[in-house]
């Protein structure tokens, strides 16, 4: 198995946040993290590769490929971070240098997690990276900065910095919550083709099933910080028996079904 997480268990300011969360993910497997504000599933994300904000204490297993997460020494957790486990976060702004340029920031990426890669090949590699996110022009686009891009370009551009050492392993963190839906399902579909080209696993953070469907075949489902339901999506879908995922699926009927709605 690729990623193991037993018993995790988040507290902060006093506050328990995640409650004896477990999950697997298998190589090549796409897992969705759902739920509402407040769940946890964006604090799971961040335990996973070491990011959980100063104060708080965590207890319990997160095992990547054999190896604990949890504890880890910060040295040898960046080594891991983007060469093996790449993450997407809900706002690009972010994960984006607003003084660099995006090819610049892509080039650097590369040459971070694998020394020995020159400037010249690094930026050759940053613009074919621009290329696979499907930027348009990527020759000159790379040569823009953060600002200068739309939000769907800056999503693509924060993708393809996650993905341009080949990690086996990706996270998103809500990666199209602010967007519109027209771009969202662009992005989904960039995300779906990816992990496929690539041979990843997937854990996909979100509070909407309509958009979870189109990425993920496993899903876990959170709330106060606790598991209440877990199982194919397929089956999430049809038979839920949680209130809560029962909530989140009417959510997503009425947002599929809706003027100007992901269908």
């Amino acid at each position: 198995m690729s990623l193991d997480v037993r018993g995790l268990t988040i507290d902060i300011a006093g506050r328990r946040v995640v409650d004896d969360v477990s999950f697997v993910v298998d190589p090549g497997a796409r897992m969705g993290l759902i739920g509402e504000s407040g769940s946890g599933k964006s604090l799971t994300s961040l335990a996973l590769l070491g990011l959980l904000p100063d104060g708080a204490t965590v207890s319990g297993s997160v095992r990547w490929e054999g190896r604990e997460i949890l504890g880890m020494p910060e040295r040898r957790l960046a080594g891991i971070r983007g060469d093996e486990i790449g993450m997407v976060f809900q706002e690009p702004q972010t994960a984006l240098n607003p003084i660099r340029t995006v090819g610049r920031q892509i080039a650097e990426s590369i040459r971070i997690h694998q020394r020995g890669v020159s400037r010249r090949d690094a930026w050759a590699r940053a613009i074919e990276e621009a290329r696979r996110v499907r930027l348009p022009d990527p020759e000159r686009l790379v040569r823009r900065y953060p600002h200068q891009l739309s939000g769907g370009q800056r999503q693509r551009v924060a993708i393809a910095m996650a993905l341009a050492c080949r990690p086996r392993l990706l996270i998103a963190d809500e990666p199209t919550t602010a967007l519109d839906v027209t771009i969202q399902a662009e992005i989904l579909d960039l995300l779906a083709q990816l992990v496929d080209d690539d041979g990843m696993s997937l854990v996909f953070i979100t509070h909407d099933l309509a958009v979870l469907s189109q990425v993920a075949d496993d899903a876990v489902v959170l709330d106060g910080g606790r598991v209440v339901e877990r199982g194919l999506l397929a089956t999430l879908l049809t038979s839920p028996t949680s209130p809560v995922t029962q909530g989140l699926l009417r959510d997503a009927t009425a947002t599929l079904w809706k003027p100007g709605g992901t269908r």
